[in-house]
């Protein structure tokens, strides 16, 4: 695996990291269409996309060549990855790297908001000059309701905790409380607590509209809802309204249902020119320090994917990582999760006169991912007999 197509501006520290270990790498600006990527990618055996590039079926089905695709952001929700699994092609991507970003940014829009730093800004900006209290508030002992207590939920509880905010969270599994946050056993729980609601989940069927008109009723009279998660996590309809009813004092939206797929001067939103609303581009990870750390991950994931087959920290395949002894050859194979597998595969490794030094088997339940270290040269026939299994999907050559 040595021909890398990075797309999307990635972080330059990805291709000299790709650069120093010997790959190819080439590097586009922009996002392709569909029908743009199926023509570049044969030829290619990495892939390095961000959020606006869309990985369907009918890509991996024509993306023969590409055996790993890294997703250089948190989410992966613009990959299909049950088509990339049954096409044997690995997903990584970056759920640590931007996260004091984000929630750095949380911390500031919760600041303004409860100051009306956005609106006295605007209005200053227009020559207007409105010095005043009313509605203005410190955040120091107001509750912050955090939903979705993941790496980012995590992050943002730390700060919150610092400014002297109480913190109280809900999410759909069981997390260890951190400092003095106070886990929520409901949804409408949580946000009947907080003062300020901020958003911290995956874009998946159960977080679609999450926060609708009767999850907004729950919260306080006066409170502030905060989304810097995915754009279908919130009814902008519901949310408008509870703006405008003055139930909601003030929001703040980085993420919308639709978004431009390159910078534009003409995005609207209903929640344009509101008062106390704050609305960014989908930048919450836009720190160069966030880029370079992701670039530095997913880089490093996909490297070590290619150089010794570890699917550690993949998003749809199963976790093997193996140690690596360069004295013996090393192979991998994508199958069917099914019966007699790995008889299959060892029964030719047998008959080639293989010695197996070292083997790795984990499967789920569609697929099974096989590391297997030999102790002599890997041919060419040996790969294509082990493809030619009616169970195989991928199998290459590590070493």
């Amino acid at each position: 695996m040595k021909k890398v197509l990075l797309l999307e501006n990635i972080h330059p520290i990805a291709r000299d990291l790709f650069v120093k270990e010997g790959f190819q790498v080439d590097t586009m600006k922009g996002a392709f269409t569909e029908a743009e990527l199926i023509q570049k990618v044969p030829g290619y055996d990495i892939l390095g996309i961000r959020s606006k590039t869309f990985l369907t079926p009918k890509f991996f089905e024509a993306a023969e060549s590409v055996g790993t695709v890294g997703c250089f952001c948190v989410g992966t929700n613009q990959v299909d990855l049950n088509a990339a699994r049954s096409h044997g092609t690995v997903v990584f991507n970056a759920p640590f790297s931007n996260t004091r970003s984000v929630a750095e940014m949380v911390i500031a829009e919760i600041v303004m908001l409860s100051r009306k730093l956005g609106t006295r800004n605007t209005e200053m900006h227009q020559g207007v000059w409105n010095k005043g209290s009313v509605q203005c508030f410190e955040v120091r002992g107001k509750t912050l309701g955090i939903v979705g207590y993941g790496n980012i939920g995590v992050q943002v509880s730390y700060l919150a905790e610092a400014m002297g905010m109480r913190v109280v969270f809900y999410d759909v599994i069981s997390k260890l409380p951190i400092g003095n946050a106070k886990p929520m056993s409901t949804l409408e729980e949580c946000l009947a607590e907080s003062d300020f609601v901020t958003l911290h989940v995956p874009a998946t069927d159960g977080t679609y509209r999450m926060i609708g008109t009767n999850e907004i009723k729950q919260m306080k009279p006066g409170s502030y809802l905060i989304n810097n998660a995915r754009g279908d996590v919130v009814d902008i309809p519901a949310l408008e309204a509870a703006i405008t009813s003055k139930h909601l004092a003030g929001c703040a939206l980085d993420v919308y249902p639709e978004e431009p797929e390159n910078n534009t001067n003409s995005y609207s939103s209903p929640m344009k020119g509101v008062e106390n609303v704050i609305l960014t581009p989908h930048i919450g990870g836009a720190t160069e320090e966030a880029q370079v750390n992701i670039g530095r991950e997913v880089a490093s994931t996909l490297i070590r994917f290619a150089q010794t087959g570890s699917t550690f920290r993949s998003v749809n395949f199963p976790q093997t990582d193996i140690p690596l002894d360069r004295q013996f050859t090393r192979l991998t194979n994508v199958h069917q999760n099914v019966k007699g597998v790995l008889k299959d595969i060892n029964e030719i490794l047998s008959s080639a006169g293989a010695n197996i030094q070292a083997q790795s088997l984990h499967t789920d339940k569609d697929i099974g991912y096989l590391i297997t270290d030999l102790n002599q040269p890997i041919t060419d026939d040996l790969i294509k007999t082990i493809q030619n299994l009616k169970t195989s999907i991928r199998t290459r050559r590590v070493l």
